[in-house]
């Protein structure tokens, strides 16, 4: 059912129902509604506590799927996870009661914002949302923010504001960023990755054109790299206003740049004059680019520059961002959400800066579609730690139909070992942790839970 069907629905006293309702984005989407007055119900596989949650704001919450409890909706929304097969969707289909996916709701909601701030690209949308989301706090702002990680400022992935400022991580996987009603709209980079989607580059390139294309002519506004070369080609000619970011070109530049240990201070030049001067809390070149992405588009909303280094100065990341776990034997451990060879050769170029005696790579790739795709890359990168340690695949949504292991991408990085299991994996890591190494937990799947095992006393 298209998204502009939707709107007659967002009023308050109706009855929507959420299928999947304890994902990240459905959690926060459950809230939004709830906020504009509708009565929210949902259900989800099993209990968490962002279903506790749900439930001690009032909010109607079935474990398990059965039709009986799509009876009283009006609408049905439903998560990426969930299919037609679903009892509860396939209810509601034979009753007529309409079901829209979770980003058609997001996109519909956004249409009665002000600012409808999306923050899209293959890398560095959780972070840049999260900076974006401090620095609009700062400037006094109230936006409702849906971002795809716990933010610390707001001790959970949400934030329901008021009905000037959204703010979305907006994700190309499966075109659900094309549902969006983006009035700016921020591409970071454009990369290959969700193969098991998209057929190649080119089709991933318009998909992200498509996106930069529903920003709309008058009043308008696309923030994008100008130093990625595959965002240059996607977004070239295109008949929407623009400004480019980039280290040492585009609208918006780094200048006069100092380090200290990984982390950066810099002006943020817009066409040349200086706008901000600005210290991160986070550490690494990328986090550069991410934060001048932010203060582009905080610059074309109005913020005063005070916010934007306010903002930056206290923005320490996002969970399983670089999040630090505490220590094993003396050794500092830190876990990274990083799951493609590009986000993993920018959290080992950054760990390269700080000083560590070694750094020792705890990996665990994210689906075989993806590790098998980027197979020769992934080994190109894994050969740069001092000490690799290769969990097996986590497989999320897919079925192994090639037979792919770790195992395979362990014979093609030397000195490296394979692990069948966490245990082992968490085992062999704890031997060797000393005084002066990093140790870093790297992936999309379970693998944060090896570092909080080694910073727990054994």
């Amino acid at each position: 059912m298209p998204v502009q069907d939707m709107q007659s629905y967002l009023s308050p006293g109706r009855r929507a129902h959420l299928v999947g309702i304890g994902g990240v984005s459905m959690l926060s989407l459950a809230q939004v509604l709830a906020g504009m007055g509708l009565a929210v119900t949902g259900s989800d596989m099993q209990d968490s506590p962002s279903v506790a949650r749900l439930r001690r704001q009032g909010i109607q919450v079935a474990v398990g799927h059965r039709a009986e409890q799509a009876e009283q909706a009006e609408l049905v929304i439903r998560s990426a996870a969930i299919h037609d097969d679903n009892p509860e969707i396939a209810f509601a289909r034979a009753h007529n009661i309409p079901v829209f996916e979770r980003a058609q709701a997001w996109g519909a909601i956004m249409r009665g914002y002000g600012n409808a701030l999306c923050v899209a690209g293959t890398h560095g949308k959780t972070t840049t949302t999260g900076m974006c989301t401090h620095i609009l706090l700062a400037a006094q702002q109230d936006p409702t923010v849906m971002i795809g990680g716990t933010l610390p400022l707001l001790g959970a992935a949400y934030r329901v504001g008021g009905r000037d400022t959204i703010l979305l991580e907006s994700c190309e996987y499966c075109n659900s960023f094309l549902s969006f009603f983006p009035t700016l709209a921020i591409i970071l980079n454009i990369d290959a990755d969700h193969l098991d989607f998209f057929k190649d580059l080119p089709d991933i390139q318009r998909s992200f054109r498509h996106f930069a294309r529903l920003v709309p002519r008058e009043g308008g506004l696309v923030v994008a790299s100008a130093e990625d070369e595959n965002t240059v080609e996607a977004l070239k000619d295109l008949d929407r206003s623009m400004l480019t970011f980039g280290l040492d070109s585009g609208d918006i530049r780094a200048g006069a740049t100092a380090w200290n240990h990984g982390r950066a201070e810099f002006d943020i030049l817009v066409r040349g004059e200086r706008y901000a001067r600005v210290s991160l809390g986070v550490p690494g070149l990328h986090n550069v680019k991410n934060a001048l992405a932010a203060a582009a588009a905080s610059w074309a909303l109005g913020i005063p520059a005070a916010a934007v280094e306010q903002g930056l100065a206290e923005f320490t990341g996002v969970c399983r961002r670089f999040e630090r776990k505490g220590t094993c034997n003396g050794a500092d451990v830190y876990d990274d959400y990083a799951h493609h060879p590009s986000e993993l050769k920018a959290l080992l170029d950054t760990a390269a800066t700080l000083g560590y005696r070694r750094v020792l790579c705890a990996f665990q790739p994210h689906t075989y579609s993806r590790t098998e795709a980027l197979f020769d890359q992934f080994a190109a990168v894994l050969r740069q730690p001092d000490v690799v340690l290769l969990a097996e695949i986590y497989a999320a949504r897919e079925q192994n139909v090639s037979g792919i292991s770790s195992a395979d991408l362990a014979r093609e990085i030397p000195g490296s070992q394979y692990y069948a299991t966490l245990t082992e994996l968490e085992q062999a890591l704890r031997r060797m942790a000393r005084p002066g190494d990093l140790i870093l937990t790297v992936g999309a799947g379970n693998i944060y839970t090896v570092g909080e095992a080694l910073t727990q006393t054994p």
